[in-house]
């Protein structure tokens, strides 16, 4: 009996579909793309209506000759690459060379489990050319921008690229770094006055805010305005004047797609963005479980859908009534919901869930790796919550009368946890408010003036930084990770404390794009671009007319350039040091190598020896009989340490920054430590040391403990 051949797209599916479907099937992987455009040319003929020149990338000849050996004599050939555009493009280019692209040659599975496979398998189709064509469409779009702009962008700034998505990220990045060193911090002050009621003897107490003076809401600008406040408050009487009780609904967040997951474990997990997708690709491609075999866990995790299979929707139902009682069951008949108008695309995958319900995280995660044991536990949970009913929540606000003083305390109570007891009540139930009946009157305990200052927009981490890139329609959450990677390998940014910041050939590069290639930064263009891509892919589009448009406006714009080329750029993108070359005493500049930063001759860099660049912060090292300082540096990984200039003579490092100040407990140094809830604040290094010590903005500095 003849044999079938199934072509997948990653090796370590083979192992999972040989369980599956047994002797019969001979499978095989093609490793990624087969076929690419050349690397040594543009690989487009513009005169020839940008028709492609795809060839065989050389390092996979020899996979393709053994595709080629397989198929002979096979019954019939599936190619089972990924359910994505890519991977539409990537089995039609096998079928191109296998001579069976007319056949109905593809299945496409959402999920790697025996049903979803089985099912693939009896129901082939013929390639979808839409899809094909989208992905044609971008690859030759990124080509064109990649050829025609990354030499202009080397040749006047020394830039190493281009590209259509990754130069919307750095100019992002840009535009919010100049926001945050234009902003002009304001002072103000807050007031909390802490009130009691005497009860049985005991005095219950709690805190609440002044919020207006004579029914208007009250703004305190600098410190002599607080103490007259504060003199003020001293003297009135506390009534409460108003109670209001307020239900409603808080409901469950939509199961997880691509880019919510990478936000989700970059929030919660700490993980970022390459890293999850890894995992998931791990999940989704089959784990072996103990008892069950070899399976995948997840669907497809490249999905901009929300969707779900009304044959999940019952499980998770039966689940939830099952473990929870039917009384946590979502009422709502459906939980679809769709990013742009493109419906093609949300119908080809459901959002990222579970394929088993059953496989509660706790029951497999003796199978998992911890870190594959976290995210499937998120997408787990997401999915799981997406299907109960919403949480009741009472709101409660009482508001306090000090003559023309107006003060608010707000509180909140679950009345029904829904979807709440798998995520955990914690978060939502706070700030219980006492017993109080209107018109009572209240005794004054405390009254707490605390300054503050308004904060400059953040900068961006990866996780709001994918969410920014969504929202505006630039790119696809696929190849986020891909691209974050990109503009930190060609040190257009850097992170620091897991937020990106421009580098000075970052801002020179967006300054050449902004100037001469406004149209490739253009938010709202390139929105555009990504919604013609998404036409094409809905068969509402010619790639070739897309194709046109973008390579006349390149064409304009290199013309303008030619015409009025940039003057300085080059030099601004260069980082000078005032340290100077052992041989020839001209100054050392910074440069970008493969283990980090590095100092380099700016007159003979191949010739004069380099030097290790290190970021001084202006502390001696507090080891004894050491005379070395603290210098900032880099983890392998990319992680900002503080170590001794002295290594490895001295051994001394901190994650956190050290002060020039020693503890009053034990004589240890101490390090500046910031908390979203308490800001910053000095703590000694010492993990046997409790000590803390608050900062203040006006430079006195107060213990806490």
């Amino acid at each position: 009996m003849k044999e079938n051949l199934i072509i997948v797209e990653s090796p370590t599916k083979e192992k999972v579909l040989k369980e599956i479907l047994g002797e019969k099937y001979r499978i095989t992987s093609s490793k990624g793309h087969v076929k690419d455009l050349p690397k040594s040319r543009l690989g487009i003929d513009i005169e020839k209506e940008y028709e492609p020149t795809w060839i065989i990338i050389p390092a996979k000849r020899i996979l393709v000759k053994k595709l080629k050996s397989l198929a002979e004599n096979k019954e019939n050939i599936f190619l089972a690459t990924d359910p994505d555009r890519e991977g539409e493009a990537i089995s039609w280019h096998i079928a191109t060379e296998l001579n069976i692209e007319n056949k109905e040659c593809r299945i496409v599975f959402n999920e790697i489990t025996k049903n979803a496979i089985v099912n693939a398998v009896n129901n082939p189709r013929k390639l979808d050319m839409d899809l094909v064509d989208s992905q044609i469409a971008r690859r030759l779009l990124d080509r064109l921008v990649g050829y025609k702009v990354s030499p202009l962008c080397y040749r006047y700034t020394r830039g190493k690229s281009a590209g259509r998505v990754q130069s919307v990220a750095v100019h992002l990045i840009v535009k919010r770094e100049e926001e945050i060193q234009a902003f002009q911090p304001k002072e103000f002050w807050k007031i909390t006055v802490q009130l009691g009621k005497n009860k049985s003897g005991k005095i219950n107490s709690f805190e609440a805010s002044l919020t207006t003076k004579n029914g208007e809401k009250i703004a305190i600008e600098n410190k002599k305005k607080s103490e007259e406040i504060c003199h003020d408050l001293k003297k009135r009487k506390y009534f409460v004047s108003e109670i209001q009780d307020k239900k409603e609904y808080k409901h469950p967040p939509l199961p997880l797609r691509t880019s919510t997951l990478q936000q989700m474990a970059y929030n919660r997990l700490n993980y970022s963005v390459k890293r999850t997708m890894r995992i998931a690709q791990q999940l989704y491609e089959g784990i072996a479980i103990t008892g069950h075999g070899t399976m995948g866990l997840i669907t497809y995790m490249r999905t901009d859908s929300t969707r779900i299979s009304d044959d999940a929707k019952i499980k998770a139902r039966e689940h939830i009534k099952k473990y929870y009682g039917k009384e946590y069951l979502s009422t709502k008949k459906s939980n679809f919901s769709k990013r742009g108008n493109n419906q093609k695309i949300q119908d080809a995958h459901e959002a990222i869930r579970p394929t088993n319900i059953d496989f509660i995280p706790d029951l497999i995660k003796d199978s998992l790796t911890s870190e594959q044991f976290k995210v499937y536990s998120l997408i787990w949970e997401y999915f799981i919550t997406s299907q109960m009913k919403s949480a009741l929540l009472e709101r409660n606000k009482v508001k306090i009368k000090a003559e023309e003083y107006g003060l608010e305390l707000n509180g909140t109570k679950i009345l029904f946890p829904g979807y709440l007891k798998v995520f955990g009540e914690n978060e939502i139930e706070k700030n219980i408010i006492p017993d109080l009946i209107a018109n009572e009157e209240l005794d004054l305990l405390k009254i707490l003036p605390k300054q503050s200052f308004t904060k400059p927009p953040a900068r961006y981490n990866e996780a709001s930084l994918v969410k920014v890139l969504e929202k505006e329609g630039i790119g696809r959450p696929s190849t986020y990770a891909v691209i974050i990677d990109k503009i930190q390998s060609r040190n257009y940014v850097e992170k620091e404390n897991k937020t990106f910041i421009p580098t000075n050939l970052g801002k020179t590069v967006d300054k050449f794009l902004v100037n001469y290639f406004s149209d490739i930064i253009n938010i709202k263009f390139t929105a555009e671009m990504e919604n013609s891509l998404d036409e094409i892919e809905a068969g509402k589009h010619q790639w070739k007319t897309m194709l046109d448009k973008i390579y006349k406006i390149l064409l304009e714009d290199i013309s303008n350039l030619d015409k009025n080329p940039p003057k300085l750029l080059l030099q601004q993108s260069r980082e000078m040091t005032e340290e100077k070359c052992s041989v020839c005493d001209s100054p050392m500049e910074i440069k970008n190598g493969p283990y980090g930063k590095y100092l380099s001759c700016s007159e003979n860099p191949s010739k004069h020896p380099t030097r290790p660049y290190m970021i001084k912060v202006g502390i001696p090292c507090p080891e004894k009989k050491c005379d070395g300082e603290i210098i900032k540096r880099k983890s392998k990984k990319g992680r900002t340490f503080y170590g001794c200039s002295n290594y490895p003579n001295c051994k001394f490092f901190s994650n956190k920054l050290p002060v020039n100040k020693k503890c009053p407990k034990c004589d240890s140094i101490l390090v500046k430590t910031t908390s979203k809830k308490k800001g910053d604040f000095y703590q000694c290094i010492s993990s046997k040391c409790d000590y803390r010590e608050e900062i203040i903005k006006n430079g006195k500095n107060v213990s806490d403990n």
